[in-house]
């Protein structure tokens, strides 16, 4: 087994590689991981890097602590005189500024060419709701709840929620959720799709790891196709789509994953895709 072991982007940011998953760890537990500029540019950094490890198949984003990410630092924002800083006027610079940190966390996680998964331990609120639902896949446990918290402090939102949410739970049950502000708990994320699988706390760390590893080691280039299919289907109608999926299709049989899977299927055999990463490589 391969082990980086953990170290720091920045003191807000953690991550470390094992068994090929890259692992990004939100680390301000005593503010449950609520987001602070730093923080923003720090995990900007990680997906970055993980994205473009040789060493890395698969991504887990989680939080330190008891929380995922509660969202902007409300207690920043009062000190400062709220998200306008006590000014009359937006301020231009700042919006670029924020269309910028969204674009690298919340955008580069929704685009990422590998399998992302987010693993919440409990509260992901606002923003931290955008940097989960911008995952491929999320687990939680009883003690995951969902809010979007934006009506509870006179904001709009951002970092992409509204358009995941839409996305995810259909027009309807978004509006209830941004209009309204309701915890959604556990087997509710769960029955709703906010969450795929809902495990014990106990066990959250390592099923996350299983599946993250499982992923690390499957056919990247089919994968890295399916994701890019999937991401392009609500854009498209499905003659349009079957057209541009059969490209993919069609190159993934030339790679040597395809080789190999068919090859193991026929023998009743495990496939050992050549594009995954594996335990005992150099």
């Amino acid at each position: 087994m391969a082990d980086e072991g953990r170290r720091a982007v920045s003191g807000e940011v953690l991550t470390g590689i094992t068994d090929g998953v890259g692992t990004i760890t939100l680390n301000r537990p005593d503010r449950r991981n609520a987001l602070s500029g730093g923080m923003i540019e720090a995990l900007a950094a990680a997906m970055a890097e993980m994205e473009a490890s040789r060493e890395v198949g698969a991504i887990v984003i989680t939080g330190a602590g008891r929380a995922f990410c509660s969202g902007g630092d409300v207690q920043d924002f009062y000190e400062q005189g709220g998200e306008g800083a006590g000014s009359a006027e937006v301020d231009l610079a700042a919006v670029e500024r924020q269309r910028r940190h969204q674009e690298e966390t919340v955008g580069r996680i929704y685009r990422c060419r590998k399998p992302v998964l987010a693993s919440i331990p409990g509260a992901a609120a606002g923003a931290g709701i955008g940097l989960a639902l911008a995952a491929d896949l999320r687990i939680g446990s009883p003690r995951t709840v969902f809010a979007t918290a934006f009506e509870a402090v006179g904001l709009a939102g951002d970092f992409g929620v509204a358009w995941l949410l839409e996305r995810l739970v259909g027009p309807a049950k978004a509006r209830e959720l941004m209009f309204l502000n309701p915890r959604i708990r556990g087997e509710e994320c769960l029955a709703l799709g906010l969450v795929n699988w809902i495990v014990s706390e106990a066990d959250l760390e390592q099923r996350t790891h299983e599946i993250a590893a499982q992923l690390a080691n499957g056919p990247s280039h089919a994968l890295d196709g399916m994701k890019q299919n999937l991401l392009r289907a609500p854009h498209e109608d499905l003659t349009a789509s079957m057209s541009t999926e059969v490209l993919l299709h069609k190159a993934t049989g030339l790679t040597d994953d395809h080789v190999v899977a068919v090859a193991a299927f026929v023998a009743k055999e495990k496939p050992r895709f050549a594009s995954g990463w594996h335990a005992e490589d150099p």
